[in-house]
């Protein structure tokens, strides 16, 4: 477990670090709800915008019937049904944290 005197915020950076991990695995470690999870990221991907040795990837969400994937959604959340084939059958996404190479 993680020490308690870190934020939020910094405990889910440090898990992010060098993983790739969904918001469901991140709740699950954390110890919180999900949605929590997906209210903290827009402010983690703000933090380390400023930071010029570290970015935020995301791994996009892909429907598992047709095999779209959803490149350029601005929500960091899990779409509800692909625009092509309209399948509720969704990947979830996920996140992680790597330096950057110059």
């Amino acid at each position: 477990m993680l020490p308690p005197e870190r934020t939020m915020r910094q405990r889910i950076i440090e898990l992010l670090i060098g993983a790739r991990l969904s918001s469901y695995q991140l709740a699950h470690t954390l110890g919180i709800a999900e949605r929590l999870i997906e209210d903290h990221l827009p402010h983690v991907v703000k933090t380390l915008a400023r930071d010029r040795t570290q970015r935020f990837v995301l791994e996009p969400s892909a429907c598992s019937d047709c095999g779209f994937v959803f490149r350029n959604r601005a929500k960091l959340t899990r779409p509800s049904r692909c625009p092509m084939c309209r399948s509720e059958e969704i990947t979830v996404p996920r996140y992680g944290i790597e330096p950057v190479t110059k």
